[in-house]
């Protein structure tokens, strides 16, 4: 659902782009109280994960294909602030290096793809895991909410855009026919959305349940009832070691997102995806601009002067996790360490 150049006029990029700003701005500061030392290593992994997943078009009707969109991923896995900011590195790298999506739209991906996705999934996934039974257990709770978030988010970024082409689009096309199209299309992508995310989900939370964000707080402790009160009781055992630690985890997932990247996105469909197809049916591409960063050297997931397409795409790939998984990690950990300044500040000016 990458927004090319000339989709959306000016002055509407201009206002998302500043909504984009203001949102990262928060999440930064969010950020600082969901980033530890569990979740601050995780982060830019995440990134490196959805930039490679990405890359990976799944068929989902005729001539369509679609893509993980990454919101609703992140912010179960990280955090909802942390999660505007994995979307939005992802976002960046991808339109700077391989021309995907607009500079001039980068504003309005970072609010459709980053922003109302992580923030519809999470609102989503928070009310669920407050109202499923807690018989399923755990896992099964954390894995079933993070398969309807991911669902829903993804026909909700959908209609965002549509919103936006209302009140900015450059081409004279009905907006119900718009709308129409967009949301059923990507009501389709957000079962793929929806699978990859629970299954993700559900494989981290089966080795290292202390890593999801969004599992904190969902063990409720055993209670007993003593004089007519109920109180909490004292583990008798220490909680079990975890069966992956985390640099095995770390490790693992950058091994699985370089191989996603390198070699597995070769067979990825080649149809269009939700937004392009719609684009082209519906005619809203008549004055797409060609992107800023057309000539770079891996415009369009490819290396140039590369001739062999599968090697090409590869290293494409494989350069794309690598930068973004430094970009991704860089950021978090100045986030990180801006918060242990705060808090050892604050320790100081107490302790004086």
């Amino acid at each position: 659902m990458h927004v090319p150049d000339g989709f959306i006029n000016a002055p509407t990029s201009a206002v998302t782009g500043v909504v984009a700003a203001g949102a990262v701005a928060v999440s930064l500061r969010g950020a600082r109280r969901e980033l530890d030392e569990r979740t601050a290593p995780l982060a830019g992994l995440v990134a490196a994960f959805i930039f490679a997943v990405q890359m990976l078009n799944f068929p989902v009707a005729a001539g369509t294909s679609g893509h993980l969109l990454g919101g609703a991923l992140a912010a179960i896995l990280v955090g909802p602030y942390t999660g505007v900011l994995c979307v939005s590195v992802v976002l960046l790298m991808q339109g700077i290096l391989f021309a995907d999506g607009g500079l001039t739209a980068l504003g309005v991906n970072i609010t459709d793809m980053a922003v109302v996705t992580t923030v519809v999934a999470y609102a989503v996934f928070r009310g669920l895991v407050k109202v499923l039974p807690r018989s399923l257990g755990n896992r099964r709770t954390v894995t079933a909410a993070s398969f309807v978030a991911a669902l829903l988010s993804v026909p909700a970024a959908a209609a965002a855009f549509t919103l936006l082409y209302a009140i900015g689009g450059t081409t004279d096309v009905s907006i119900d026919k718009v709308a129409g199209a967009m949301i059923g299309v990507h009501v389709l992508i957000g079962i793929g959305e929806a699978a990859i995310t629970a299954l993700t989900v559900g494989a981290v939370i089966a080795v290292r349940p202390d890593l999801v964000y969004g599992a904190r707080g969902l063990q409720a402790p055993l209670k007993l009832r003593v004089g007519g009160e109920l109180v909490d009781t004292t583990p008798s055992s220490p909680a079990p070691a975890p069966a992956v630690s985390r640099r095995n985890l770390w490790v693992g997932g950058l091994a699985a997102s370089l191989l996603l990247a390198g070699v597995v996105s070769f067979y990825a469909s080649a149809d269009p995806d939700g937004l392009e197809k719609v684009a082209a049916d519906k005619g809203l591409d008549t004055r797409v601009e060609e992107h800023a960063a057309a000539d770079s050297p891996l415009a369009d997931y490819g290396v140039k002067d590369v001739e062999n397409a599968r090697l090409s795409g590869g290293l494409a790939g494989v350069i794309g996790v690598t930068v973004t998984v430094v970009a991704g990690s860089g950021v978090f950990w100045a986030v990180r360490r801006r918060r242990t300044e705060s808090v050892n500040a604050a320790a100081g000016s107490g302790s004086s």
